[in-house]
This record gives C-alpha cells, structure tokens and sequence, in this order.
C-alpha cells in the first residue's frame, strides 16, 4: 500500500459519519465559549491592555489630545530620530512638534530605504486587552504593513477607550477579514535553542503605545 493509499483510507474512515451530501457549513458549531473573561468597566479594560503591553515589554505612554504632540516629538528626540514615516491619513497636528525629516508612504519605497528611516509613527485599528495586542489593518492613519515592519522604532497611537476592547473574540468582528491585518503583541522578539532573547529580527526593536484619552 502507498503512502496515498493510506492518506486516503484514513479520511474515508474520518468522514465515514458523515451524511452523504452534507456541506462544511451545515452542520451548526456551538458559539458558547466566553466571549471574554470577567466583568470590567472600559477604565478597567484600559489598564489591562496598559499592564499586558508592559508585560510584553511595549513602552506604554498616556496622553490627552492637546498634549500628544509634544509627547511625540519628546520621544522621537529622546530617540535620536531624524526622520519619520508617515501615513498618509496621520492627523497633522502629531507630528507638529517634532523636528524631523517626513519620508512619506510610497509604493516604491524599498526594504533598504526604510531601513535608513529611524522611525515610524502610526494610528491603529484596535487593541485587545486581554493579549496585549496592538491590531493594524492598513488604514490611511497606518500606512502599508511594511513601514510598520522594516523601521527600528514604532510610535503606535492607540484611541481609548473607543478602540479597546476586552478579547480577541469581542475584536474579530470589528475587523475586515480582507485587509491585511498586523497584529502586534510587544516589539518584534525571537528565542535561539538556548533561549537567548533577541529583539528587532523581524520587526521593530522598540514599541512605543501611546493611550491617547478621549477629549
């Protein structure tokens, strides 16, 4: 017997249950797991979203709207970063206060050119509390995934309470299933055999998340 003889033999025996013309989607699947975990006000769901992105070792700032531009510009020089990428949706006003070169979201832009910009800043599309995890879908405030992946350092902006939510479960819903989705937990990390952590391989070696407050 070949190896395709036995491959077959055994989905016939899984499928042997099956009725004969039933369809992946007709059999009903159960939706009763929890949705997410406990009770909490949205104040409550911010701070755990707050203590999950230090915990995967984001660097989580806060601010209201009138003083985000200069927490911007505060943390691009305390950087070093003399130039920015930036979406083209970005709100203005953020980067009003920092002094550097803007390199703008260009479809031609190539991994070696976005490698020489030191920084990125960006909107997001939500944050998921329960994972610490910070979700991009390509927005205009986000800009194309590359530009998010190829730079050293990533300045996330995140609009609380409107864009946290609890769990994953509560986010799915909330996003477009045909947009190339990023989901972020913590700055980009890998572990060697023995368990070396090194970080910025596949992404950038510093997250920033600033909770903007609404106004």
């Amino acid at each position: 017997m070949s190896g395709r003889d036995v491959v077959l033999a055994r989905i016939r025996r899984a499928l042997a249950d099956v009725p004969r013309g039933e369809g992946p989607s007709d059999p009903p699947v159960a939706r009763d797991y929890l949705r997410v975990h406990g009770s909490r006000t949205a104040g409550q769901t911010v701070e755990l979203l707050a203590g999950n992105l230090a915990e995967y070792r984001a660097i989580v700032h806060r601010s209201g709207p009138d003083g985000l531009p200069a927490l911007i510009g505060r943390l691009l020089a305390e950087r070093g970063a003399r130039s920015v990428v930036v979406p083209p949706g970005l709100e203005p006003g953020w980067l009003a206060a920092a002094e550097v070169t803007r390199v703008p979201d260009l479809p031609s832009a190539t991994a070696r050119e976005l490698d020489a910009v030191d920084s990125v800043v960006t909107g997001c599309a939500l944050a998921i509390a329960e994972t610490g995890t910070i979700v991009l879908d390509a927005g205009p405030d986000q800009g194309r995934r590359r530009i998010t992946l190829v730079p050293d350092h990533h300045i996330c902006v995140v609009r609380v309470p409107g864009q946290v939510v609890g769990s994953v479960p509560e986010a799915l819903p909330r996003l477009a299933p045909d947009r190339p989705l990023t989901w972020i937990s913590g700055p980009s990390a890998t572990s060697d055999i023995e368990l070396d952590r090194v970080e910025g391989v596949h992404g950038p070696r510093t997250l920033e998340v600033v909770l903007l407050a609404a106004d």
